[in-house]
């Protein structure tokens, strides 16, 4: 069947009171975007109380667009909905049944009618709309009966200008539409974790920017590519992303000379988190994010996050914190960034690994091997970052 249009329904949005109409804008603007690159002309609108996604030709990959609304924070349900004009009653009662007929052809389901009269010079009132159009299918269909308090399918009329007729729920995302919650900067690898912390991030209405370390010539061209890969697919939900591509070679190699090995881990973990809140604050973020879970690595222990933030000004957003391994590997199969993430292409974070990395850093003794670095290091960190590569993605949808 062919459907001219989508009602969007939201959740948390409806709660925001005085303030709603500027969540519901940001859900427009993100499905304008989703939208960008399905075949097809769309017009999103609003209109008392409901946002539509209506076909201006009526042609369009019907699939491709539900797909890319389904990936939008913010949308609750996805409704496939036929639009009719008005032409009377008796006209929408045969309407309906050919609705009925092409949806559910084989109807023999437990059903309720429940009808929406917004345009309330419409001259039957919804209780009668409800009996009436419940009689019409009735007759059509022996085979079902009416259920008002638990129906198998429920089939909604609402009066408009136009009427819409619509009986499917497709589940979205839920969340908060994209950028409406401010802004944060992602330390992004080429592993499991991290796109799954932007992805949750994003899905609480949090637009992203990124922060990538590569290590030349330790780190070849396609471990820099899967990143620029995972930013691209989590793009298609948290919208734009600016990825920043830090050389971190020279950083490195003076830490690895400098310092004890079994400390190379936090110490490159607070220059890191140091790099990142750079382009933060340049970028007027609100904090950063990682995808840091408590104890699964030697530099994710309670000790070892604490002294990492020591070096942080910004709040540092660990979404998957309380996550084990499965729980990540399960959203990120969801979200299709972990056939990506498991490439063989190695990043500077597992090249430069201690043998046996230190679980539980003391901050002094940590701050005492930074001193070591005194001589080079703020000039080394200045190089990184005024040669940093940015890379624009998902900009072009």
């Amino acid at each position: 069947m062919d459907y001219q249009a989508f009602l969007i329904k939201y959740g948390e949005i409806a709660l925001k009171g005085k303030n709603r109409y500027l969540f519901e804008n940001a859900l427009v603007d993100q499905i304008r975007w989703a939208l960008g690159p399905v075949d097809g002309e769309f017009q999103v609108h609003k209109e008392q109380g409901r946002i539509y996604v209506e076909s201006q030709s009526g042609e369009y990959d019907y699939q491709e667009c539900l797909e890319a609304l389904q990936r939008v924070f913010g949308i609750v349900a996805i409704c496939p909905v036929q639009i009719l004009e008005d032409q009377g009653f008796d006209r929408l009662k045969e309407d309906v049944v050919n609705y009925m007929k092409r949806i559910y052809p084989q109807c023999n389901q437990s059903f309720k009618v429940h009808a929406r009269r917004a345009r309330k010079s419409y001259p039957l009132q919804s209780m009668e709309i409800n009996a009436l159009l419940g009689e019409a299918v009735l007759e059509a269909f022996p085979g079902t009966h009416v259920d008002v308090h638990q129906p198998e399918l429920l089939l909604n009329v609402e009066i408009r200008e136009r009427i819409y007729v619509y009986s499917q729920e497709i589940p979205g995302l839920g969340g908060m539409p994209a950028g409406c919650n401010g802004k944060a900067m992602l330390l992004l690898s080429g592993g499991i974790d991290s796109p799954v912390a932007g992805y949750m991030v994003s899905r609480r209405g949090v637009s992203i920017e990124a922060v990538y370390f590569h290590a030349p010539p330790y780190t070849s061209e396609r471990a820099k590519q899967k990143v620029v890969d995972l930013a691209a697919q989590i793009s298609k939900y948290c919208g734009p992303i600016r990825l920043y591509v830090v050389n971190f070679t020279d950083i490195q190699m003076y830490i690895y000379d400098k310092c004890p090995h079994d400390e190379l881990t936090i110490l490159m973990r607070r220059y890191m988190m140091r790099i990142a809140e750079h382009f933060a604050l340049k970028d007027k973020c609100q904090g950063t994010i990682t995808g840091e879970s408590i104890g699964q690595v030697a530099s994710q222990t309670m000790q070892s996050l604490a002294v990492t933030n020591q070096v942080c000004s910004l709040p540092v957003y660990r979404p998957l914190i309380a996550f084990d391994k499965q729980d990540i590997v399960d959203v990120a199969l969801k979200i299709d960034t972990y056939e990506t993430s498991i490439l063989p292409y190695e990043d500077c974070c597992t090249i430069f690994v201690a043998k046996h990395p230190v679980t539980k850093p003391n901050l002094k003794a940590i701050q005492r091997s930074e001193q070591k670095l005194k001589e080079k290091i703020g000039e080394l960190v200045d190089a990184a970052i005024d040669s940093v590569e940015v890379v624009e993605i998902g900009g072009g949808q």
